[in-house]
């Protein structure tokens, strides 16, 4: 038999048909991922909410631990995405959605990272504490960031366009809180008031910025279901 003969039969590719359907059963995968991710980032925002509270240290010590599961996701989801991209020629939504699910993973790492600047202010909870007219408007704002970092996940998860529309209106709550808290810091006086400023500052600006990720989660949405480029370009200032 001629070395023609003796050759194997190639082995069949499988049909587009099927191809098509283990695609989109992975992309589903996908998003349930993305919600299990961001399950973990609202249960580390819950935490430094309670920490900046209280000051617990062996909260805190658990919010720090965790971040590494963050972190491990957020590999994982950004290799899985690129996996799937290079499976199959995506249509325009599939690439949309991939998309859209690499820039919301980066905005849940972010948040997640923003919890530990909280939480790592604990042993100076006392410095957090001593202003009452500051410290309560911290607690103000831990509790919006957790309430819209809530709602951008519930639009992303349903793909709400309303709802992500009205993130960045609900986000006009977190700058009014912002205006308080910098106008009640400058008016701090006496012995201890850099330290209690600074401190203050640092808790004030990590909440801020868990608002803004919130809201752009709401426009990675905006991306996936309108394909405006406008709304996937948008970046958080610095």
């Amino acid at each position: 038999m001629g070395a023609a003969g003796r050759q194997r039969n190639p082995v069949p590719e499988p049909a587009p048909e099927s191809a098509r359907a283990y695609f989109d059963f992975a992309l589903e995968q996908l998003k349930i991922q993305v919600e299990m991710m961001a399950l973990r980032v609202d249960q580390a925002l819950e935490s430094s909410a309670s920490v900046l509270l209280t000051g617990d240290l062996a909260l805190a010590n658990k919010v720090i631990l965790g971040d590494n599961d963050i972190d491990e996701m957020f590999v994982s989801l950004s290799e899985r995405c690129y996996d799937l991209l290079g499976r199959q020629s995506p249509v325009a939504s599939d690439l949309r959605l991939v998309v859209s699910v690499l820039s919301v993973i980066q905005d849940l790492e972010r948040s997640g990272d923003l919890c530990l600047r909280i939480v790592k202010l604990a042993p100076d909870h006392h410095l957090l504490s001593l202003n009452p007219d500051t410290f309560s408007i911290l607690q103000d704002m831990a509790r919006e960031a957790t309430e819209l970092f809530r709602l951008a996940i519930k639009a992303f998860s349903s793909q709400d366009l309303r709802l992500a529309h009205s993130l960045e209106q609900r986000d006009d709550a977190m700058d009014a809180y912002n205006a308080r808290l910098t106008e009640a810091i400058f008016a701090m006086e006496g012995r201890g008031a850099v330290p209690q400023a600074v401190q203050t500052m640092l808790a004030g600006r990590a909440l801020e910025r868990i608002a803004d990720h919130s809201v752009m989660v709401g426009e990675r949405l905006r991306y996936l279901l309108t394909g405006d480029l406008g709304s996937l370009s948008k970046q958080i200032g610095p």
